[in-house]
């Protein structure tokens, strides 16, 4: 730094000269010295104070928003902070595909009890008894006055048993907020819904899990949070859905059935609009598992997806459809159809003992349902080919459809592939599958001949998938479900303005042991509508059905399974916009006249 000199040689000259006094141009100097270093001192000290007061305003004004901010939001009891990962409760909403709810949450509230901060132990213990019939007074009061700290007592509660817990007025029954999983529709649905359960708890959350269904296959999309709450859309129409179930319920009953399933598929897209099993179950109160006995029994099993079947005669049509589509046949083509046929030592009849030979068209094998006609067919199409076709339809196995369940259902093959097995496979006896199976295997021979993938997801595509058999086979085999319907062995599935068609199958139902039962069976009808634009596929299939309200009992398809399903479509057509046409009459033709 450069310093002024207090007395400037120049200006002591010049003073001395005049004859003036140096020492005062020293004094003067010092004057202004000192006068400039206070003024640099007052300017640093008031920058310094208006930093300051800066900083007090910008935190006063941190501290006032954070005071507003707590002011205006809700009151929260303080939590202490812990390690490990939070419990994320929400869990997002399920629905049909119209965005109708099948699937939601609702806030509610657990009980625990924490024992040393009890006052009235003997009186709470009484007191939650009669508010929880199925808890025990004496083991309550044990818990409470034994060692535990901690005891939960519900994990969801109603508000009214919450109120009546609060009357108690005991410090040590507590409240945790619960996030708990309703089912606003009850039974509709639910093995395709599947159902929840709690995972990890804590005293303020817990994690809402899939334990079936499709709460369990999409699990991970309704749990996380990245999803935004987006709900899941599934392909079922809720309407559509609840018409299904009251028919397959009522039409259950009226044929003394054991069981019941029913699956309807977009031929084209592969979409399921309705599954239904029964008996069912209602989610929000979802059974135990069998741990003894059948299966089958239980009403969580979901007999259209889980029950393997023999399906009967409902795989003639795959015969004749991959005959026609090898050339070996047309519609017209004569069979002989000439029973009983000997192979070896088996011997194939048909239903009665009937003979419906000597011969038959292929048209009227599937009408008449013959089962030596059948296997004539399949006898020319041979094992190989036939394998080769059954395993294009997917029957070789399981359905990919999202159910956690479908996997472990696969279908039931004969162990060694014999010219015998060709025989009963073609009318179906010896290879068992599933309703879903067949639902999926019809609609990929009936929708023009692609394969379709069964989905339970909305938004479906129409089939891409690989080619089964030509336009021209799959229109010819939709004429021959029509006749079946028209003057076969499904007679009973006409519905006047839609144009069923379809293939009735009876099984008989297999022992446990071996064998079969000789007044058991499975009944099966697998129709498309309309026959002329197929739209939609239907199974309905019925688990020892029984008409007795002819003289005798009568547990044929024909007259259990086909009434059933008519009434199906009949209900739920009109609800899936197909509006009724008329059916033109063989030889219906307007002539023009003139003047």
């Amino acid at each position: 730094m450069i310093r002024t000199p207090l007395r400037p040689l120049a200006r002591i000259l010049e003073a001395r000269a005049k004859g003036e006094n140096p020492d005062a141009i020293e004094r003067e100097n010092l004057r202004l010295r000192q006068e400039q270093m206070r003024d640099q001192a007052r300017t640093r000290a008031e920058g310094r104070l208006l930093i300051l007061g800066v900083l007090f305003f910008c935190a006063f004004s941190a501290v006032g928003a954070r005071m507003g901010l707590l002011a205006a939001s809700e009151p929260q009891e303080p939590r202490a902070a812990a390690s490990g990962a939070a419990i994320v409760a929400q869990r997002a909403d399920i629905t049909d595909r119209t965005g109708r709810i099948l699937a939601t949450n609702l806030a509610t509230h657990s009980l625990y009890a924490q024992p040393p901060l009890m006052i009235d132990k003997e009186g709470s213990a009484r007191a939650l008894a009669k508010i929880f019939p199925d808890l025990n007074e004496q083991k309550l009061l044990a818990q409470f006055t034994g060692k535990r700290k901690f005891l939960w007592i519900r994990k969801k509660i109603s508000p009214e048993q919450m109120q009546q817990v609060h009357d108690i007025g005991d410090p040590g029954l507590l409240f945790g907020p619960r996030e708990m999983r309703l089912y606003p529709n009850g039974k509709l649905a639910a093995h395709v819904l599947g159902g929840t359960s709690f995972g990890r708890e804590g005293v303020r959350s817990a994690e809402v899990i899939g334990t079936a269904g499709v709460e369990k296959a999409f699990d991970t999309y309704l749990r996380d949070p990245a999803n935004g709450g987006q709900p899941l859309r599934l392909s079922l129409d809720l309407t559509v859905q609840t018409a299904v179930r009251q028919v397959l319920f009522g039409g259950m009953k009226l044929m003394n059935a054991k069981g019941a399933a029913a699956v309807m598929m977009d031929a084209h897209t592969g979409e399921i609009v309705s599954m239904v099993s029964l008996p069912d179950f209602d989610p929000n109160d979802r059974p135990r598992p069998l741990v003894e006995g059948d299966a089958s029994d239980s009403p969580l099993f979901n007999r259209a997806v889980q029950g393997v079947y023999e399906l009967g005669s409902t795989f003639k049509i795959f015969a004749a459809a991959q005959a026609m589509e090898l050339g070996l046949v047309n519609p017209d083509t004569m069979v002989d159809a000439d029973a009983p046929l000997v192979w070896g030592r088996h011997r194939i009849g048909e239903f009665h003992n009937k003979n419906y030979g000597p011969l038959l068209s292929v048209t009227d094998v599937i009408v008449k349902s013959s089962n030596v006609g059948t296997a004539k067919i399949a006898l020319q199409i041979g094992t190989e080919r036939q394998r080769d076709f059954l395993g294009k339809l997917g029957f070789f196995e399981a359905t990919p459809v999202e159910l956690v369940e479908a996997p472990g259902a696969r279908p039931l093959l004969p162990p060694r592939w014999s010219d015998i097995n060709t025989i009963t496979v073609s009318y179906g006896h010896g290879l068992s599958a599933s309703p879903l199976h067949l639902a999926t295997a019809y609609s990929s021979l009936l929708n023009g001949g692609k394969r379709v993938q069964p989905t339970l997801l909305a938004g479906g595509r129409p089939a891409t998938g690989e080619r089964v058999v030509s336009e021209r086979t799959s229109t010819a085999a939709r004429e021959m479900l029509r006749q079946v319907v028209v003057r076969g062995t499904a007679s009973f599935g006409e519905v006047p303005g839609y144009s069923v068609g379809g293939k009735t199958g009876t099984a008989d139902k297999p022992r446990p042991s071996g064998g079969y039962y000789d007044n058991k069976v499975i009944t099966t009808f697998a129709s498309v509508f309309p026959t002329n634009d197929p739209k939609y596929v239907l199974v309905v299939t019925l688990d020892e059905p029984e008409d007795t309200t002819g003289p005798e009992p009568r547990r044929t398809a024909g007259w259990t399974a086909v009434p059933v399903a008519a009434e199906i479509i009949r209900r739920a057509a009109p609800l899936l916009g197909l509006r009724p046409e008329i059916e033109p009459q063989p030889g219906f033709a307007v002539t023009l006249t003139g003047n």
